[in-house]
């Protein structure tokens, strides 16, 4: 594994260099959903501190058993507002926040236990049935919404582009979710904040970076395949 994560990192830090970035700027998130917790700790002990997890049951027996290590949990599936309270609990930035009914659940948890619980918003830049997000055009309304929360701290955007097996049919997805970030920052909008892009995975993480991702979240490249 340390082999993989290895060639993952040179991979993100080519693609910084060749966009005119800092490598240091860009955050791997090591997809970790259905990979057994020491395959995590292998992971961690090769250098990686983040860790993306996308089913809250699955997560609650993950995150317990590794307790004792310094990882940085990220919640990157759909989640339902039932599910907060153990989301809230678990992670330390959720990237899939879609609707004001969530986010309002989040809040009203994170306050309970004296959190603030740092979020981004998924959007849902093609449109796309089968995938969850926000649209771009309803994204500045949800925003003014949740900046009125006590208990959440927007960080950014995140996205996932339809699937093409060819990065540069992805490119434009990315492209829109950087231009909304760029839209949304002129709005200069109270408590809320854009410095993250969440965008990219295995098979195009280095179009994302291009693109202006400051976080990708890379799974079978570093693990194989799943389980």
């Amino acid at each position: 594994m340390k082999d993989r994560i290895e060639s993952v990192l040179e991979r993100i830090r080519q693609a910084a260099i060749a966009s005119n970035r800092q490598p240091e700027d860009i955050r791997l998130v090591a997809v970790s959903k259905t990979m057994p917790a020491d395959a995590v700790v292998e992971a961690a002990a090769a250098g990686l501190a983040d860790f993306g997890e996308n089913y809250i049951q699955e997560a609650r027996e993950k995150t317990a058993s590794l307790a004792r290590y310094p990882l940085t949990w990220h919640f990157i599936g759909h989640l339902q507002s039932n599910k907060a309270k153990y989301a809230v609990r678990m992670f330390d930035l959720i990237h899939s926040v879609d609707s004001f009914k969530l986010a309002g659940e989040l809040d009203k948890y994170a306050k309970k236990i004296g959190k603030r619980q740092a979020v981004l918003i998924q959007v849902n830049v093609a449109r796309e049935d089968s995938k969850s997000g926000v649209y771009v055009e309803d994204t500045l309304t949800l925003l003014r919404q949740i900046g009125e929360l006590g208990n959440l701290s927007v960080r950014g955007l995140m996205t996932m582009p339809p699937y093409f097996n060819a990065p540069e049919k992805v490119r434009p997805y990315f492209a829109a979710l950087r231009e909304l970030r760029d839209r949304i920052t002129k709005e200069n909008l109270p408590d809320i904040c854009m410095e993250e892009l969440s965008m990219g995975m295995t098979g195009d993480f280095e179009a994302a970076i291009q693109e202006g991702a400051t976080i990708v979240r890379v799974g079978t490249a570093i693990f194989g395949d799943r389980q």
